[in-house]
């Protein structure tokens, strides 16, 4: 995640997956952001849809229109927005930098798991998604990254795991069964959902623990934002 995205279409989407997810803080929330420095790209400039409340409101109207104070009204461009708003109830936040360097991210990683100790679901948010074979841990750009030993052991110390992932040029619908089937081999996970929207996907491993509440949201997500995320 980079602060140049915030509020995007993307950001939009996922916050509302998370709240539909969380149940107003029902199920408590873990986000580690990922967050790696502004490049000056210009790929957080998906907010258009802001100026179209006729079309995009009706997802989720508070989500929207804070959404709209930040970014359109008040030219904000930061996660911490999000964080004093309230509008994810009872999460938890981690916001710090993460670098490339091996030894800053063992650090960072295990700062995270002490935040997030009393949480059921935390949530991974990297710029990329899971791990590239051609980009080692501590090589340039894996802060771009999330990588499988880090997810399992989120899994194994009793929490359900979330992971935001960018499509791949692979055919999609393949793509998503393939991850699915990697995520429940290497998490032995009693479920791994699936959360996709036009850009984007979502991987939710489940805790044997949550199945139930997590079965009765999944609908909801579905029914509340059509055809901006699907679950599966």
């Amino acid at each position: 995640m980079k602060n140049q995205y915030f509020g995007d279409v993307n950001d939009y989407r996922k916050y509302g997956l998370l709240r539909l997810l969380s149940d107003s803080g029902q199920f408590r929330v873990g986000i580690c952001w990922m967050l790696t420095e502004d490049d000056g790209r210009t790929d957080g400039k998906f907010i258009s849809y802001l100026n179209m409340p006729q079309l995009w409101r009706q997802y989720d109207p508070s989500l929207f229109d804070l959404l709209h104070k930040c970014v359109i009204l008040d030219r904000g461009r930061n996660v911490t927005l999000v964080e004093s708003a309230q509008t994810l109830p009872s999460a938890e936040f981690f916001n710090e930098i993460l670098a490339d360097q091996l030894s800053f991210r063992a650090e960072y990683f295990k700062r995270v798991r002490e935040k997030f100790a009393a949480c059921d679901l935390i949530f991974y948010d990297p710029d990329n998604g899971i791990e590239r074979k051609s980009i080692a841990k501590g090589r340039r750009n894996s802060a771009k990254y999330i990588y499988w030993d880090e997810v399992v052991e989120t899994f194994q110390t009793g929490h359900s795991v979330l992971v935001y992932q960018h499509f791949p040029r692979e055919e999609r619908s393949v793509y998503i069964q393939r991850l699915v089937q990697e995520y429940q081999t290497r998490l032995n996970a009693s479920k791994v959902y699936w959360f996709r929207t036009p850009q984007v996907v979502y991987f939710l491993s489940l805790q044997e623990k949550h199945a139930d509440f997590i079965a009765s949201r999944v609908g909801l997500v579905n029914k509340q934002w059509g055809k901006q995320i699907w679950a599966g």
